[in-house]
């Protein structure tokens, strides 16, 4: 049997993610635990394929070296004077306004965006290539028209960037190893799911 770390909420559904080399297991507070086993057991193929692919990134992750909070500074400096163009250049031809832009260091996210059009970026997107940067800013742009992963809200997205899926592909393929070289979790942490 694979191990792994049990979470029970109210939720509906059965879940399962990979958080640094763990498995966690999600599950409804009332579930059976031979029925959370017998998930876990019928995924065995996809949870050894994404554990292999996180022991992959930890080790390029550990062969770049972590990432100093100085480092991490002068990226998130960096970030602030960067970004906030592109968000600029990016929202007429999106079509909304914008609220507040905060950067930050984060372990899970690239992006988000609030229901009050306040948008938050990983100062990390500073080691991406820059059309990786503008992929980010128009997703979270579009996200005020769509506060959703329609198609309505990927039309919207291609619309204004058609290269997308190009660089977002370069982000799940590459983004991992950067977010591993994270040193520790600071103020600016946002480690939600």
């Amino acid at each position: 049997m694979i191990k792994y770390t049990l979470i029970r909420s109210n939720r509906k559904t059965l879940g399962m993610q990979i958080k640094g080399t763990e498995l966690i297991v999600r599950a409804p507070l009332r579930a059976p635990q031979k029925q959370i086993d017998a998930f876990v057991s019928e995924n065995t193929a996809w949870i050894e394929r994404n554990m292999k692919k996180a022991e992959n990134q930890q080790d390029k992750a550990e062969q770049q070296g972590a990432l100093t909070e100085k480092e991490l500074g002068e990226l998130a400096e960096r970030a602030k004077k960067y970004i906030p163009q592109r968000v600029a250049y990016y929202a007429p031809k999106v079509g909304v306004t914008y609220g507040r832009i905060t950067i930050r260091n984060q372990r899970t996210k690239w992006g988000s965006c609030s229901s009050k059009g306040n948008l938050n970026f990983n100062c990390l997107l500073m080691l991406t290539p820059p059309e990786v940067i503008d992929s980010v800013v128009v997703h979270e742009l579009c996200h005020r028209r769509e506060m959703n992963h329609s198609e309505r809200f990927y039309t919207h997205v291609l619309s204004v960037f058609p290269e997308y899926k190009k660089w977002h592909g370069w982000l799940k393929k590459n983004g991992g190893v950067l977010l591993k070289r994270m040193t520790s979790v600071g103020p600016n942490e946002d480690d939600e799911d």
